[in-house]
């Protein structure tokens, strides 16, 4: 039996997105719910599929269903596709599954050639309007099909209107398209070595199979990456009769939201141009208008469009994002999606529906991007310190970035890889730029509005972005940009501020941010459903503060290591080092145990009443010492004995310390358990921290973390200098008081496996899983991601980044055959994850389902992990669900 690979849009539905794609299934269902869409069918994400199957390839039978779905087309339309006295025109559009904006390809007016192009002149009486439709075809299907770059129409295009004096698209006349025409023609001749195809059965073919092309293309394989969109999804095609925008005054095209993306108040936000199309929008090839504009100019046009905008967010309960076309004073509507938004907005708007009674608080929290939550949570511009504002472009997206000023995406890639903050100024950004975008700080344009390209990516990517910014020129052949008598050359210094749409000469202070009311009610929501802790890392009394200000309930990582890098303790530690006898790192150790002990005291007062997990000393020695050629250029600078003969020491002291692979060599737990006077120390520190924190009537919680035990002897040794050194400093009543916990932090595989054995002497886990996963995969991070990883990544022989993904096939298998054997022997073992997972939503899920106590992340990204661990439980809750009615079917 044939598969079904067309459908019509009266045969569709929302519930068919996996088959039709986003808009597919949205054009269906809005077919079906009455509203005024042009007529058209898609072609299903399983014959993009197949055509890949095939070799790239449109298989006989799937051309035989494009053919009948035409004549349907044909039949509904009451024109002929190809016929030069009543042709049927049509859009080719593409259709993930998940929302991807400008990410893959559109051509639009297929179906013109030179017969039915004087077709349309004469059935519309307007040559002008019919030849500007057939120069845009050409220029789009030389483009996305034929592969021209884009840069050869616009030369003709900006030299025609240059020779006729004409400042607008719409000033040019008829016989000057006729004229471009003819030289598209021997462009595309000249570059694709083929003459543009008249006949129209061939351009839709052709125009289907780009599109199907284009879910592999560079700017879509990147979105999808940056998203975790999966690469099988695929992509419908789209086949819709076209409507015009540019056949006169009484004619147009815009982009609405039904509420506003940058900040979520509920009022129609968007722009519309007058007698254009709707790449003239999004393209950002002319400033447009804003919908407040069109209430005023078209008022009756407004009511329609203001109705459309509610009766489509109420069926979808969501904000949505529309395109629309007016023809001759009839409003068509060409597709809806769930709008994208900022953070902000998101927040805004999910409270909003809540009290509105759209929806619930679940579905509230399930629609927040946890990662964009960052533009929220980090800095904005310190207006006492804007003294040189440049210009002022439209605010698309907001937050703040100073950066170097770099004119195409491939230098601001290539400045980014080498540590230098950019901010990419472009006229209009194209797909093509995304990894530009990517890279930077910020986003400049001098075209184009708040729905183009350059702001709807930004937006996306939570970035500032300063659109139609027409204050400044941009020369990119010079590689300069004038704002007034100003030139700023490539790689100056500007601040963007995307809330205000401001461009700022220089560097900029940038101040943290508050948090909204919107926020916090967010996380209240959250806070109430999760069942996940939330923990911080934090390695002195400042973190600690900012941690518990963003609702950490704990510090799940504190890192010793970190306190010895002060100038003043860096020079004690090495001392230390340097030692040659016990007596001596005795000494520079009581040197260092006050420092330790007035960080512990900090942060166990920023923490009162909550654990404090501190890690033990983990790197090896090595790593406080200069590198050796630092010291033999030393050496051969100074000309002092006394210094030479120190840092001759020290030199052999670096050398004996040397490792061939120090990630597994003298670290961690072996340190302490040679030198153990190191460990005594620090656990000395703690418990006299405790103590006189105790004295002044904080509540102490201390757990001390052992790390790197691979054998449940390392952990028993160590956890009984623990006990011991709490009985001399703490005594028999503080240490009722204190009731302080002793584990290890799991990271070598050997650990994982033989947990049962190590819970004996553990009251807690913490899952070090940037460790866990190097020696899982047998990778060193800073080589993997330095040298191999990316070719990984773009083979596809991995998903993700393990260090920034938890794996958890293989990491996240260990971790929970951990869990599982340690409780086995104690049922009550905590157990939690400290690397960096611990801020990765999809981290934080597996956390959740594998019945982890808690998550620890970086301060700043705490109210990220609150609000992914409520939404992991709504996750699991509908998961368990779902699996209970199976099981009664």
């Amino acid at each position: 039996m044939t598969t079904k690979m067309v459908y019509s849009f009266t045969e569709g539905n929302a519930k068919m997105k996996a088959l039709l794609g986003g808009k597919g299934a949205n054009l269906a269902e809005m077919t079906r719910t009455g509203l005024p869409v042009p007529p058209g069918f898609t072609i299903t994400t399983e014959a993009c599929h197949a055509f890949f199957r095939s070799g790239n390839r449109i298989a006989d039978d799937l051309q035989q269903q494009i053919q009948l779905a035409l004549k349907q087309l044909e039949s509904e339309k009451g024109q002929l596709f190809g016929d030069p006295f009543q042709p049927l025109l049509v859009s080719v559009r593409s259709g993930s599954v998940t929302s991807m904006p400008g990410m893959m390809d559109t051509i639009l007016n297929l179906g013109l050639n030179d017969e039915t192009v004087e077709g349309v002149a004469v059935l519309t009486q307007n040559a002008r309007f019919a030849y500007d439709c057939y120069r845009r075809l050409i220029q789009m299907f030389g483009n996305v099909v034929l592969g021209i770059e884009a840069f050869h129409f616009e030369s003709l295009l900006h030299r025609l209107k240059r020779d006729l004096g004409a400042l607008q698209d719409q000033d040019v006349t008829a016989e000057g398209w006729r004229q471009l025409i003819t030289e598209y023609k021997l462009c595309v001749r000249k570059f694709a070595g083929i003459d543009f195809p008249q006949n129209v059965y061939d351009q839709l073919m052709l125009a289907v199979e780009a599109v199907f092309k284009s879910w592999n293309n560079q700017r879509a394989q990147v979105y999808r990456r940056i998203n975790r969109i999966p690469d099988d999804q695929g992509t419908a095609v789209n086949v819709q009769s076209m409507v015009f925008g540019n056949k006169g005054d009484d004619c147009g095209t815009g982009v609405v939201f039904t509420r506003n993306p940058s900040s979520g108040e509920n009022a129609l936000f968007g722009e519309y141009l007058i007698n254009a199309q709707g790449e003239d929008v999004v393209a950002g090839v002319r400033t447009p208008h804003t919908i407040e504009t069109l209430k005023k100019e078209m008022p009756g046009m407004y009511v329609q469009l203001e109705r459309v905008c509610k009766q489509l967010e109420q069926h979808y309960k969501d904000m949505q994002d529309i395109e629309f076309t007016v023809e001759n004073a009839k409003l068509y509507v060409l597709q809806t999606r769930n709008g994208k938004r900022n953070a902000q907005a998101a927040l805004k708007v999910a409270v909003d529906l809540v009290s509105e009674g759209v929806i619930s608080r679940e579905d509230a929290l399930q629609r927040i991007e946890v990662s964009h939550l960052d533009q929220l949570l980090h800095r904005g511009i310190d207006e006492s310190a804007v003294t040189d504002v440049l210009a002022v472009g439209l605010p698309a997206s907001p937050g703040a970035a100073s950066g170097r000023v770099a004119f195409d995406a491939d230098t601001a890639a290539e400045w980014h890889q080498s540590g230098k903050q950019v901010i990419l100024v472009r006229p209009e950004t194209t797909p093509e730029d995304i990894h530009g975008v990517l890279a930077a700080e910020g986003v400049l344009t001098s075209r184009g509005g708040m729905t183009s390209h350059a702001a709807v990516v930004a937006r996306g990517m939570g970035k500032p972005c300063v659109c139609g910014c027409e204050e400044v020129r941009i020369d990119l052949e010079l590689g300069q940009m004038i704002a007034g008598s100003r030139t700023i050359e490539e790689g100056d210094w500007i601040t963007l501020d995307g809330g205000s749409g401001r461009v700022i000469h220089g560097v900029v202070p940038l101040k943290e941010a508050t948090a909204t009311q919107e926020l916090l009610q967010i996380l209240q929501w959250a806070d109430q459903i999760r069942t996940l802790r939330v923990y911080a890392n934090a390695d002195n009394p400042e973190d600690a503060e900012i941690a518990r200000g963003f609702g950490a309930e704990g510090i799940g990582l504190c890192r010793t290591e970190h306190m010895f890098f002060s100038p003043t303790r860096l020079a004690e530690m090495q001392r230390m080092i340097m030692a040659d006898s016990l007596e001596e790192r005795k000494a520079a150790l009581n040197q260092l145990l006050p420092m330790q002990q007035a960080d512990f005291e900090g942060i166990f007062k920023a923490m009162d009443g909550l654990p404090v997990t501190v890690r033990l000393l983990d790197p090896p020695l090595h790593e406080f010492l200069p590198k050796v050629s630092e010291l033999q250029q030393k050496l051969e600078d100074t000309d002092l004995e006394l210094d030479k003969m120190q840092l001759k020491k020290m030199i052999r002291k670096v050398q004996s310390l040397h490792e061939s692979n120090p990630m597994l060599g003298h670290r961690g737990c072996r340190l302490g358990i040679v030198y153990p006077e190191i460990y005594d120390m620090q656990i000395e520190a703690i418990f006299k921290a405790v103590s006189v924190c105790i004295d002044q009537g904080v509540a102490v919680h201390p757990e001390i973390m052992i790390p790197l035990v691979g054998d449940v002897s390392e952990l028993k040794i160590l956890r009984e200098l623990v006990d011991e050194v709490a009985d001399q400093v703490l005594g028999a009543v503080k240490k009722r008081v204190c009731s302080y916990k002793v584990g290890t932090m799991i990271e070598v595989p050997r650990a994982a496996l033989t947990a049962n054995k190590i819970a004996a002497y553990a009251d807690f886990f913490s899952f070090g899983t940037n460790d866990l996963t190097q020696m899982t995969y047998g990778y060193s991070r800073d080589d993997a991601e330095g040298k191999f990883l990316a070719h990984y990544l773009d083979k596809k022989l991995l998903p993700h980044n393990p260090f920034q993904v938890l794996d958890s096939e293989g990491v996240g298998q260990l971790i929970d055959l951990a869990v599982t054997a340690g409780r086995t022997v104690k049922p009550n073992l905590k157990t939690g994850i400290c690397g960096e997972h611990g801020g990765d939503k999809d981290s934080i899920a597996f956390c959740h389902r594998t019945g982890l106590d808690y998550v620890s992340c970086s301060p700043f990204r705490i109210p990220m992990a609150r609000i992914a661990a409520a939404q992991a439980a709504i996750e699991h809750q509908v998961y368990a669900v779902r699996l209970e009615k199976a099981k009664v079917v």
